[in-house]
């Protein structure tokens, strides 16, 4: 399906040697040949100060196509010492006039960056599918509404104001909303371009300066994205792009004394360790967007078509991957059958295989370990006494493939109704009553999604106002738009994504008082 070249004389002259000795001295970047027929050249150093270097270390790890299970290529690898030169980097570039200048030179290099975006659409969504698995569609979905994000925060970038406090005619009292300074971003494999995209925006708005460190099982696309950056015109030192591991580079970036604000995308069990870092480190402001296990709710008086493809959408879309997904369906009694028989329908005739098939709608799971953790989450639902309505089974052996996995006759206590399993398993129940479901919908620590299908608006708001998640979707699910904000309560995490919301996360205010002195 794919190659990336390399110098043959390193191949030959490392023949025997271990896998990452033959990487030891791979290029800065490699050329890749995608399915289409085309090929583009992947970089593969360190992103810093806008030029792509070598790690200390020289160190290199595999990355693998999911679809496949061949190897891409190498990248390198970033440890404590490349995180401390990043950040050394945006802290000059914050100091310089990126934060304090005109900030119409924001608004310039952002759009510019969405617009370059856009005219490398296919090759970016090429790179995610070929990277993280997912298919084509789901991929081309992301490279649209990551220029979206940065095109909107740019027209955030020239009015981010402070106001005029009244006090009497004794004192002038003004606010300011400053840039923090450097921030740290640690970004997940389910959505790498469109994650960096939605952390990027908001802190280049508000003038910080950052590093960021990728998934280590989906690098590529951030390091190609970094290319972009610096076309853009964005500074030397602005923006950092860093691959490595995150119990060393992460580790790194939570805890370093000179970053003053680390964003986290993942688990639950990950975001409470970088609080606890930060809070031993110097007190850097966190933001955390975490697990979910939202609830999907139908009532009788749907549309049950319309609500069947938003029940397909809300678990199948991404293969499952995605942190608000409605893996909990609760469906009230009198279109219960109904809309399980156009479920069960609906998920067997998805189509799943190779992500660079244009119809295809589900491609692979990200990695093995996702594809062992999701396997075994069925056999724990089999064996916790669930029907198995359909699915349950990896598809082909070669290849990170499961077929969309429907369980009934399930109990709240389940373990796959409580943990998140993060792919394309989902259960199903009924229900009676409005007063019911919203407990039922709150019975979880989570609190990051949840659908509402009625044709009645006013249950749909009363519903909608009393589920305690950050996001309500009524007749539609996994629907997202620039200016929305996104993000969630209780364990699920804090802080929001895209909307002028998100600014918040990346200013703090100074207030200003000033004594004046009255003429007689």
């Amino acid at each position: 399906m794919f190659s990336s070249k390399i110098n043959s004389n390193l191949v030959k002259r490392a023949a025997a040697a271990p896998l990452n000795r033959l990487y030891s001295q791979l290029a800065l970047s490699v050329n890749v040949n995608l399915p289409n027929g085309t090929s583009y050249e992947q970089p593969t150093g360190l992103f810093i100060n806008n030029e792509f270097v070598l790690p200390k270390q020289k160190k290199t790890f595999e990355v693998i196509s999911p679809s496949t299970e061949e190897e891409i290529t190498h990248v390198y690898e970033a440890r404590e010492e490349d995180i401390d030169i990043a950040v050394e980097a945006a802290q000059a570039a914050f100091n310089s006039d990126w934060a304090t200048g005109d900030p119409a030179a924001r608004v310039k290099a952002l759009l510019k960056l969405a617009d370059l975006i856009d005219q490398n659409a296919e090759t970016l969504a090429h790179i995610e599918s070929l990277d993280n698995g997912k298919s084509l569609q789901c991929s081309r979905g992301d490279v649209a509404l990551s220029s979206q994000c940065i095109r909107s925060a740019a027209g955030w970038a020239d009015k981010i104001n402070g106001s005029v406090v009244e006090t009497g005619d004794t004192h002038f009292n003004y606010t300011r909303r400053e840039p923090l300074g450097v921030c740290g971003q640690i970004i997940p494999w389910n959505f790498p371009l469109l994650m960096l995209s939605w952390k990027l925006a908001p802190a280049l708005a508000t003038g910080n300066t950052i590093v960021l460190k990728s998934a280590e099982s989906t690098p590529l696309s951030a390091l190609y994205m970094a290319n972009l950056i610096k076309e853009a015109g964005i500074p030397a030192g602005v923006v950092n792009i860093v691959s490595g591991f995150g119990k060393i580079a992460g580790e790194a970036i939570a805890t370093h004394q000179k970053i003053k604000k680390v964003a986290f995308t993942g688990s639950t069990a990950t975001g409470r360790h970088i609080m606890k870092a930060a809070a031993e480190s110097n007190l850097k402001k966190v933001t955390l967007e975490l697990g979910g296990k939202s609830p999907n709710i139908v009532f009788d008086d749907a549309n049950v078509s319309k609500a069947v493809q938003s029940l397909v959408a809300g678990i199948f879309y991404n293969t499952g991957e995605v942190c608000c997904a409605g893996s909990r369906i609760y469906v009230q009694e009198g279109v219960y059958d109904q809309v399980l028989s156009e479920f069960k329908a609906a998920a067997e005739g998805i189509k799943i295989g190779n992500p660079f098939d244009e119809d295809v709608f589900m491609g692979a799971q990200a990695s093995y370990a996702q594809l062992t953790k999701i396997l075994k989450f069925i056999e724990i639902g089999k064996n916790q006494g669930a029907t198995l309505i359909t699915g349950g089974e990896r598809v082909d052996d070669k290849g990170y493939f499961i077929k969309p996995t429907i369980f009934g006759d399930v109990t709240k206590d389940m373990d796959i109704v409580k943990e998140e399993i993060f792919g394309p398993v989902v259960t199903i129940s009924k229900f009676k009553t409005v007063d019911e479901i919203v407990e039922t919908a709150n019975d979880s620590p989570y609190g990051l999604a949840a659908g509402v299908h009625t044709e009645d608006i006013n249950k749909a708001i009363d519903v909608a106002n009393r589920i305690k998640s950050g996001t309500i979707w009524v007749n539609t699910y996994n629907d997202f738009h620039q200016s929305v904000p996104f993000g969630g309560y209780g364990e699920s995490g804090f802080g929001r994504e895209m909307g002028q919301e998100s600014l918040d996360n990346y200013t703090q205010v100074k207030a200003v008082r000033i004594g004046l002195t009255k003429k007689n």
